[in-house]
C-alpha cells in the first residue's frame, strides 16, 4: 500500500485551469451535482463552478424530486438542471443518491465526469481542478476520490463517523489493500466515463464504496488516485440516517468481495417512546442498477461521437 499512496495520493496539488488545458485535448468534461432539496447550497456551487468553462464543458445539476426551490435557483446560476424522472423516462426511477447518479451519465457526455456534492458549504472550485488532475496526467488512472477535513457541525475536526466505524474496517477486513484510501466515501470524486459505463451503480449510499470496489477490481491500485481538498463542509444527519446509509454501505461492500446480498433488507432501529424500547423498521434498497453501457446498447468500443449525448429538456 504505502508505494501506491506515494504516488497515487497529491496532498498538496498544485494544477491550474491552464495546466489542465493544455493537457485536456478533445476530451470532454461533465461536472455533476445530484441535488435534493439543496435551495441553501446548490445556488452558490453553481455560481463558483460557471467560471470554469472553458474547462469543463457541461456543468449539470440532476433533481431527484425537489420539494424545494433547488431546480429555479440551479438553472438560475448558470447549470442545466435535468429532472431524474425526465432520464431514461422508460424506467421508473428509486430513491437514492446511486441513482441519480447512474442516471446522469444518459444526461451528460463527457469523457471525463466530476461529482461533487450539492450540500456543501463554502465550495471552492478548485475541487475540480484538483480532481482531474490526476486524470488529464496519468492516463493509467480511472477513478480520483477527494479527501479533506470534515468538521462535525461546522466547527470541531471530527466527522467522517460511518467513515471511521464501518467502511474503514470493511475494507481493511475484505479489501485490505485500498486502507490507503482516505476518504472511500467522499462524494466529491472523478472518474473516465469509460469505467463509470461499463459497471453497475450501487443503491443509495453504496454508490462510493460501489465504485471504489468495482474500480480496483478491474485495474487494481494503480488505477486509483487521491488528492488533498483541504476542508470540506456539509450539513451532518442523525445517527438513525447514518445507520440506514450504514446499511446501504455494508450491502455495497459485501456483494462486491463476494458475499451475497438480497435486493432489500429490513434494518431494524430502536426509539424510545414513553419510556419503551420500541423497533422501527426500515426496508433498506440493495440493487444494483446495471452498467449504463448495456442500458443504452453502446458496444464496448464506442466513441464519443458514436455514441452520442442524451439531452433532456427541463
Amino acid at each position: 500500500m504505502q508505494p501506491w499512496f506515494d504516488e497515487n495520493t497529491w496532498q498538496d496539488p498544485q494544477w491550474t485551469v491552464e495546466d489542465l488545458l493544455a493537457r485536456k485535448g478533445s476530451q470532454r468534461i461533465s461536472v455533476v451535482l445530484p441535488a435534493l432539496d439543496e435551495e441553501a447550497t446548490v445556488g452558490a456551487i453553481v455560481t463558483a463552478l460557471v467560471p470554469l468553462r472553458g474547462l469543463v464543458d457541461e456543468l449539470v445539476v440532476v433533481d431527484s424530486g425537489s420539494t424545494d426551490r433547488t431546480v429555479e435557483i440551479a438553472a438560475a446560476a448558470g447549470a442545466r438542471v435535468v429532472r431524474r424522472e425526465d432520464v431514461l423516462p422508460d424506467l421508473p426511477p428509486v430513491p437514492g443518491k446511486g441513482e441519480v447518479l447512474w442516471r446522469s451519465l444518459a444526461a451528460t457526455s463527457g469523457d471525463l465526469v466530476v461529482f461533487l456534492d450539492s450540500d456543501l458549504v463554502d465550495f471552492d472550485p478548485g475541487f475540480v481542478v484538483a480532481l482531474l488532475g490526476p486524470l488529464l496526467t496519468r492516463p493509467d488512472v480511472h477513478l480520483v476520490k477527494g479527501f479533506y477535513r470534515r468538521p462535525l457541525r461546522l466547527e470541531s475536526s471530527g466527522g467522517g463517523r460511518v467513515t471511521e466505524l464501518l467502511a474503514r474496517p470493511v475494507l481493511s477486513a475484505l479489501r485490505p489493500e485500498l486502507s490507503g484510501i482516505i476518504q472511500p466515501l467522499g462524494g466529491e470524486y472523478a472518474a473516465r466515463r469509460s469505467f463509470l459505463e461499463s459497471v453497475p451503480f450501487a443503491a443509495g449510499y453504496g454508490v462510493e464504496i460501489g465504485l471504489l470496489l468495482d474500480a480496483h477490481t478491474r485495474f487494481g491500485l494503480p488505477g486509483l488516485a487521491q488528492v488533498n481538498l483541504g476542508v470540506r463542509k456539509h450539513r451532518n444527519r442523525s445517527l438513525a440516517q447514518l445507520g440506514v446509509m450504514a446499511r446501504q454501505i455494508l450491502g455495497a461492500a459485501l456483494s462486491r468481495c463476494g458475499v451475497p446480498e438480497t435486493d432489500s433488507a429490513d434494518f431494524v432501529q430502536f426509539a424510545q417512546n414513553a419510556g419503551e424500547w420500541l423497533p422501527d423498521t426500515t426496508i433498506v434498497p440493495l440493487a444494483d442498477r446495471p452498467p449504463m453501457r448495456a442500458v443504452l446498447g453502446i458496444s464496448s468500443g464506442a466513441t464519443l461521437n458514436e455514441r452520442g449525448a442524451l439531452h433532456f429538456p427541463v
